[in-house]
Order: structure tokens, then C-alpha cells, then sequence
């Protein structure tokens, strides 16, 4: 996963007694939208009670891909479908960096890992990072100061955490995380 990725939330209501034909059609969008170049992945999360909002999350690889799904034809006739079973236009919100990582407080997950997971993955990506870090960068700082050489390696920790390591252990140990 590129630091690149963008990550789209959109939220919206299925009108009274169309939540089944909302479900389908927004899962029939998702089937052609994994065909468009850049297109990622899509998940909907359906509303925590009965008539609240559905939440879809899509994720593209650039915001050029984004851009190009949302000015094509497919996805004008996906909307015009969806307006007949949805209320209202969607609500769009476009997360980015920690913010995807961490996810937003808004969406509600079914069942959150449990935090023994949730650190051991963080471990797997932190140890052999900073262990690279300190063997191969470390040596290269060795004449600054003592805070600025330890500032120096943690930003790379953070940095490489958010944009490097995190997105591809998250996607390769979800369905772990999530069970």
C-alpha cells in the first residue's frame, strides 16, 4: 500500500423498507467498481440500529484514481440507481495518513480486535524497524546529540510505522485481527 492510498467514508440513509435493495445495489457497485483501475477494496458497514446510516469505506490507490471513479459514467448511474432506494446525497469524508490507519471514531465496528492483538501487531512492525534503525541508521548519527539522534530515528519510526509498515501488516493480519 502505497502513502498515496486514499480512503473514502460515505455515509447515507436507505429509505423505510429499502434496505435490503440499498444493500444490493451498493454490493453490485462495489463488483464493477473493483474493475476500475486504482479502485482497492470497498467494505459497507451497515447501520448500528434500524434506519440509521449505512457507512461504506473505499480505499483507492491515488487520489487521481479517486477522482477518475467519481467523474465516470459508471458511477452516475450507480448514484441515479441508488437515489430511488436511498435518502438524500451521500456524505463524503476523505481520510488520509494516521487517520486511515487508526480509523475514525464514527464507524462503528461490529467487534473491535481485542487489544492484545491490536499490540502485538504494533510490536511485529515496531521491533524489527527500529532494530533495522538503530543497526544501520544509528551508527550514521553517532556524532549528534543525544536528543536529536533519538528524535531523528523516532520520526523515521513514525514514519515508516504509518506509511510503511502498519498498512501492510494490517492488511495482511485483518482477518486475524478481526476475528
Amino acid at each position: 500500500m502505497s502513502d498515496q492510498n486514499v480512503f473514502r467514508v460515505v455515509r447515507r440513509r436507505a429509505r423505510p423498507g429499502c434496505a435490503p435493495a440499498y444493500e444490493a445495489l451498493v454490493r453490485a457497485m462495489f463488483e464493477e467498481a473493483r474493475r476500475f483501475p486504482g479502485y482497492l477494496s470497498a467494505e459497507l458497514i451497515p447501520p448500528a440500529t434500524a434506519g440509521g446510516e449505512y457507512q461504506i469505506v473505499q480505499r483507492f490507490a491515488t487520489p487521481a484514481d479517486l477522482e477518475r471513479w467519481n467523474a465516470s459514467a459508471e458511477r452516475l448511474d450507480w448514484m441515479e440507481k441508488l437515489s430511488h432506494v436511498a435518502e438524500g446525497e451521500p456524505e463524503y469524508r476523505l481520510l488520509h495518513g494516521l487517520d486511515a490507519w487508526f480509523g475514525p471514531a464514527a464507524l462503528p465496528v461490529a467487534k473491535p480486535p481485542p487489544r492484545w492483538r491490536l499490540t502485538l501487531v504494533s510490536w511485529l512492525g515496531i521491533f524489527p524497524t527500529v532494530a533495522l534503525l538503530l543497526s544501520f541508521v544509528a551508527p550514521l548519527l553517532a556524532d549528534l546529540p543525544f536528543l536529536l539522534r533519538t528524535a531523528a530515528i523516532t520520526a523515521l519510526v513514525a514514519v515508516l510505522m504509518s506509511y510503511v509498515i502498519m498498512p501492510r501488516l494490517t492488511r495482511w493480519l485483518g482477518g486475524w485481527l478481526r476475528r
